[in-house]
């Protein structure tokens, strides 16, 4: 393919030696004369292992050149990928200034340009900057329509300094976020020869997965760094720890717990969370990602609490009061905290949970009801039915299949609260709200 590439930074200069080197046709393009100069000699303007060698190689074979004529470019070539930087402003806030710079070369060449031509970023952009900055920008500097006279992708990269080569090689997928058909299936081809799959989803979910993915880095971090700060305190070999930690592949490293959801609960997560910050305050160690997982935790209940209650309704049907699927455990269960406090609201509930019989809960279970929630075991229905006649809100707490019918209630007005995503959310019954989704 011919592909012209904006930005000859980082990701532009491994971006463009790798795509040459697969044989595609390459123009470099950027507003730094020496930097053109330089690809143009066969040298490479950034320090990272292997890329001179490629690119001396692909302009010898004529396979790679560089410009500052951004028109020139983009009448020469197919597919444009932008991978100008972002940096942050002191609050935080992304300066795109670099972003609309080029939008503004590439749109007032499109508009000189007859044939159909593709923009992919790869620059690390917020969700919804495609469709809010760089499509305007493309369509007023051309005079032109997104979809119809040409077509915006994001294409977001996940390369690492140092081993920048292998990653665009090697990449656990590809992803490319389209809004239109034609865009995807072009970039798809560009990525054929890569073994990894190659993963198409809308413009604003592949925007936020780049940043899913550098949250959860900087996250694990964090985690090991705080973990380890407390294995120091109390002489506890942390390199050793986490590597036993590392061999759960199970559920610690895995996508399980890795799905939007409600909040946790039970008799471990809770109790062993607040144990181990407890023991932390008292070796003097500042863990402050770790005291933060409790109060997210409560907040997320909280996020629940308020989607009734903005409702308006008073009559609420909950399904699900144990803190998971295939257990009548109620410790801490995140189902009795939202219950207890729309209760205290003045909200009239019923409750379902086949799972939590009355009749047949005995030992620790039944101890705990009679002792700390008698007065919510009251309100519990024996059938699902009975507990949804009369509420005009019903939550769903729980994943459970008999649960999936609830979407046959969804009439009168009656309002769906989904806290587990149990519905498909292809065929979503009315007046349908989920708590992350």
């Amino acid at each position: 393919m011919k592909i012209s590439i904006f930005g000859l930074g980082y990701v532009g200069c491994v971006s463009a030696a790798c795509f040459a080197d697969k044989g595609h046709e390459v123009i470099g393009v950027d507003v730094n004369q020496v930097k053109t100069d330089i690809i143009n000699q066969g040298r490479c303007p950034i320090v990272e292992p292997g890329v001179e060698g490629i690119i001396e190689k692909a302009v010898k074979d004529n396979r790679l050149r560089a410009t500052t004529d951004a028109t020139e470019a983009v009448h020469a070539t197919d597919i444009t990928l932008i991978c100008v930087g972002t940096p942050g402003h002191h609050n935080g806030s992304l300066d795109l200034a670099h972003i609309k710079g080029v939008c503004k070369q590439i749109g007032s060449a499109l508009e000189t340009k007859q044939r159909y031509h593709i923009v992919a970023v790869r620059s690390t952009m917020l969700p919804g900057t495609i469709a809010e900055t760089v499509i305007p920008a493309l369509e007023v500097f051309s005079g032109k329509k997104n979809g119809r006279d040409f077509g915006v992708a994001i294409n977001p990269e996940f390369l690492r300094e140092g081993t920048s080569i292998y990653d665009f090689n090697n990449p656990p997928f590809t992803l490319i976020g389209a809004d239109d058909e034609e865009s995807a299936e072009l970039l798809k081809k560009l990525y054929s020869h890569l073994p990894a799959p190659v993963i198409v989803v809308r413009v604003k979910e592949a925007e936020m997965v780049k940043y899913a993915c550098n949250c959860f880095h900087g996250l694990k971090v964090a985690f090991a760094n705080e973990i380890g700060t407390i294995c120091k305190a109390l002489s506890v070999d942390s390199h050793r720890v986490m590597e036993v930690f590392c061999q759960d592949t199970k559920l610690n490293l895995s996508p399980y717990y890795l799905k939007p959801g409600f909040a946790f609960g039970g008799s471990c997560l809770p109790k062993d969370i607040r144990a181990i910050t407890y023991k932390a305050k008292g070796l003097d160690a500042e863990v402050p990602m770790l005291n933060a997982i409790l109060a997210s935790n409560r907040q997320h209940i909280d996020r629940a609490v308020d989607m009734v209650l903005r409702t308006g309704k008073k009559e609420v049907a909950v399904l699900g009061l144990s803190f998971k699927p295939g257990t009548d455990d109620l410790r801490e269960s995140p189902m009795v905290t939202m219950i207890e406090t729309l209760i205290g609201k003045g909200l009239k509930l019923s409750i379902y949970d086949k799972e939590v019989e009355l009749a047949k809960i005995f030992g620790a279970n039944k101890e705990y009801i009679e002792r700390e929630i008698p007065h919510i075991s009251s309100l519990m229905k024996k059938d699902l039915s009975e507990a949804v006649e009369k509420a005009q809100v019903v939550v769903v707490t729980k994943k459970s299949d008999e649960f999936k019918d609830v979407a046959k209630y969804a009439t009168n007005g009656r309002i769906i609260i989904d806290l587990v995503r149990v519905f498909d959310q292809v065929n979503l019954p009315l007046n349908y709200q989920g708590i992350c989704w």
